[in-house]
């Protein structure tokens, strides 16, 4: 398996190792645990080390109108160092991938996609590259990444950069500057619901950024998170995973992130057609969260039943929810879609748990729950 620049810190701070999408990662640190991590990251920072995921330069006169080619957002309403949520998606209208696209200017793009997807959307990218006008780079090689998550994110990232965090908007991102003196990328998106940065760095320094961000958020309680409370942050903000909420087959308007793909913009985009029917006609399943009232805990896979024990579809991402205290799922059912205050139930071990229809997100930090 890969390794990260900062795996000897992991293993020194006790994290527990396991494989995701090649990689040797921490899923959880002991003592702590993911329950903890988690509320830390909610109530004070969290780092997460994300060197893992994959980092594509674009560049080139043709640079924007093949990005926008590929994914369902516009791009062409980007300013420069604006960052931009897209997804990509094949002819039928499934996902390839999810990505964050950044943009320098229009002749120059940093494309991040999921760690898991790395070689197959290199291959995409690859395949559907014009003749001219484009250059590719895959630099994630290069690149070691690091996420500062929670409250006092700014604040430690504060003082050891040399620039004033406070002045990135969010979805926006600097670059050229300097984090605990090693030349960075920082941008400011986040994936747990929280307010955060990214900061990129060469890939010989990761293990030095790691340690600089670790000692300067020491006083304000920074703990090192795992997958396992990066999964249950980003599932309770009610933000998708690919190979969960997103796969080759289902893509975003079933998903419910139909505000994301902008049908009629300048140029199409590879499976606009199809998502364009089912915006017309509607999509032949829907994502519903869930907030159980029964005890047990849905799982990815599960079926999902109506109140006469029909099944009506099944689970796409299901846990605990520490911010909760409580079990909740995402479910893909048929319509017609029970609405919120509606009753779903997840068949755990034979039997049929009770839920409640929500709205997602699930958690929100501006209301705290």
């Amino acid at each position: 398996m890969k390794r990260t620049p900062m795996y000897e810190r992991h293993v020194a701070a006790k994290g527990r190792m396991v494989e995701y999408g090649g990689w040797d990662m921490p899923v959880q640190y002991e003592p702590t645990g993911i329950k903890t991590e988690h509320l830390n990251v909610r109530s004070d920072a969290g780092l997460f080390d994300v060197s893992h995921m994959g980092e594509i330069l674009v560049e080139g006169p043709a640079a924007e109108a093949w990005v926008s080619s590929l994914v369902t957002n516009d791009i062409t309403v980007m300013k420069d160092f604006q960052v931009q949520y897209n997804i990509m998606c094949n002819e039928a209208g499934g996902v390839v991938d999810d990505l964050l696209v950044y943009r320098y200017d229009k002749e120059k793009y940093l494309l991040v996609v999921n760690a898991a997807n790395v070689d197959k959307d290199w291959q995409w990218f690859s395949s559907h590259l014009p003749r001219e006008g484009v250059a590719l780079r895959n630099i994630s090689d290069e690149t070691a990444e690091v996420a500062l998550q929670g409250p006092k994110a700014e604040a430690i990232l504060a003082r050891i950069a040399d620039f004033d965090p406070s002045t990135v908007a969010f979805f926006h991102f600097v670059d050229g500057v300097h984090v605990a003196g090693i030349p960075a990328l920082v941008s400011r998106t986040g994936y747990t619901g929280e307010d955060g940065f990214e900061i990129y760095v060469p890939w010989d320094r990761g293990a030095e950024l790691w340690d600089a961000v670790m000692e300067a958020g020491a006083p304000d309680g920074l703990l090192p998170i795992g997958l396992g409370a990066r999964d249950s942050l980003r599932f309770e903000a009610g933000l998708p995973l690919f190979g969960h909420e997103y796969t080759d087959e289902i893509g975003p308007i079933e998903a419910g992130y139909g505000f994301f793909v902008k049908v009629d913009k300048p140029g199409g985009f590879i499976g606009r057609d199809a998502l364009k029917r089912q915006k017309e006609e509607g999509p032949k399943r829907r994502l519903v969260p869930l907030r159980m009232e029964d005890k047990g805990v849905p799982r990815q896979g599960m079926e999902v039943a109506d109140e006469t024990g029909k099944i009506v579809g099944f689970v796409a991402s299901g846990g605990y929810a520490p911010s909760l205290d409580a079990n909740i799922a995402s479910c893909y059912v048929a319509p017609p879609v029970p609405a919120a205050g509606e009753n779903l139930w997840v068949v755990i071990r034979d039997k049929a748990r009770k839920g409640v229809v929500v709205k997602r997100p699930y958690y929100s930090r501006k209301q705290g729950s």
